[in-house]
């Protein structure tokens, strides 16, 4: 098996996601490796003009819960004897995706791998929904870990 010094997971709170932190925390600990979790935040599609909605209270509402999900995974984490790093990123214009930010993160970082969750759809659900963890795997130029929820 590859040693990984820098792990890389993505989480959304979903139940693929905090599957993919335990393994990620699992490896982690396994391998003595440093641990980043990410979360992305994609307030560009927040950008909508509405007279009955006050833009500004919903992006301090998804980001305060985007930080929720940060906190529990760090504290997961550190449950399991890992001191993980956490990092909040926002996407701020149209055309940019969740799977280029977190590719991008890997590679900034530097992680040696990134682990996902999937949700593993198929069908109508995928391709209305699409995949960011398909996107990655297309994007990343770093080793990833699929994780599948159940």
């Amino acid at each position: 098996m590859d040693t990984y010094n820098h792990i890389l997971v993505a989480v959304d709170g979903s139940n693929g996601s905090n599957l993919a932190l335990r393994e990620a925390t699992r490896l982690a600990k396994e391998m003595q490796a440093e641990l980043q979790i990410v979360h992305v935040v994609d307030e560009a599609t927040l950008n909508w003009d509405a007279e009955f909605a006050d833009i500004n209270e919903i992006r301090r509402s998804v980001r305060s819960s985007a930080q929720d999900i940060l906190d529990e995974a760090a504290g997961v984490a550190r449950e399991a004897g890992i001191e993980a790093g956490t990092r909040l990123m926002e996407i701020e214009v149209l055309g940019h995706t969740v799977s280029e930010m977190i590719a991008q993160e890997a590679a900034a970082w530097p992680a040696d791998l990134i682990v996902i969750g999937t949700h593993g759809r198929r069908g109508l659900s995928h391709l209305l929904l699409g995949s960011v963890a398909e996107g990655v795997v297309r994007i990343a130029a770093k080793p990833i870990l699929l994780v599948r929820g159940k």
